[in-house]
């Protein structure tokens, strides 16, 4: 065998379908194209037609198989619709990346109801009940990779945490309990977590460049992360070489946890 199969075996996609949501933009756009670039059929969920387009241009043009979901996942029936739009387009998925989130940071003692809301909604619920939808089916298959995208905020309170923080906090225990329920039947559950990455998500903080030096400065690495750093990783968690990986938080930051 060469090194070039033992790589392709270890790590290929081929045959698979992912669900990425939030993956028009920023980290959620670059591990799709990177799952696509590994063998999977893709399926990109975000509210933008022309953004949804034009990644979809992107991966089929790159030679990856790739269709999208226009959604609102705000709301438990937009997730149940998008749900089922999306295991229509290549079949139930062996793949499920939730990126999708809103970052929403109001001062705490400023947080509202309304906030608070909405924030579990996306970056919470949303996870959750897709999680419900796929999981059991990849169970009952005995494949399925399910990857949360969280926060530094999930472990550490800086630059008002607020719903946000709470909210990832959650998505990572959530990883452990559908590892938990689903990891022998060949289900992996786990998080990636980002250090600082210049994406729009990030974009009050990214439109400070004292802000965005200082949190360089806190890395190890010297520089700010960037969406294509997450795309080994993904390719990784979401394929066979990570079968007797579960439960866990992949710390994705450039050092930036233990600095």
């Amino acid at each position: 065998m060469t090194s070039q199969s033992y790589l392709s075996d270890l790590f290929s996609l081929d045959g698979r379908v992912a669900v990425v949501t939030g993956g028009s933009s920023g980290i959620g756009r670059a591990v799709a194209r990177a799952l696509a670039r590994a063998g999977a059929s893709v399926v990109v969920v975000a509210r933008g037609k022309e953004q949804l387009a034009d990644t979809v241009g992107e991966l089929t043009a790159a030679g990856g198989r790739a269709g999208w979901v226009a959604a609102d996942l705000s709301t438990r029936h937009g997730v149940r619709a998008a749900a089922e739009e999306a295991a229509g387009v290549f079949g139930e998925p062996d793949i499920l990346v939730n990126s999708a989130g809103i970052n929403l940071r109001p001062p705490m003692g400023e947080l509202g109801e309304d906030v608070w809301d909405a924030t579990m909604a996306v970056n919470l619920e949303a996870p959750f009940l897709l999680g419900q939808r796929f999981g059991p089916g990849m169970a009952e298959r005995g494949f399925g990779r399910i990857i949360h995208i969280t926060s530094q905020q999930a472990h550490r309170a800086f630059v008002q945490s607020g719903a946000y923080g709470v909210s990832k906090g959650a998505l990572e225990s959530l990883a452990r309990s559908q590892a938990e329920a689903w990891s022998r039947y060949g289900v992996t559950a786990n998080t990636l977590v980002p250090g600082f990455v210049m994406t729009q998500l990030n974009q009050r903080l990214s439109s400070d460049p004292e802000k965005v030096a200082a949190l360089a400065e806190r890395t190890l690495t010297g520089r700010n992360g960037l969406a294509e750093d997450f795309e080994g990783a993904a390719v990784f968690l979401a394929s066979r070489a990570s079968a007797y990986v579960t439960g866990q938080s992949f710390f994705v930051d450039g050092g930036f946890s233990v600095h």
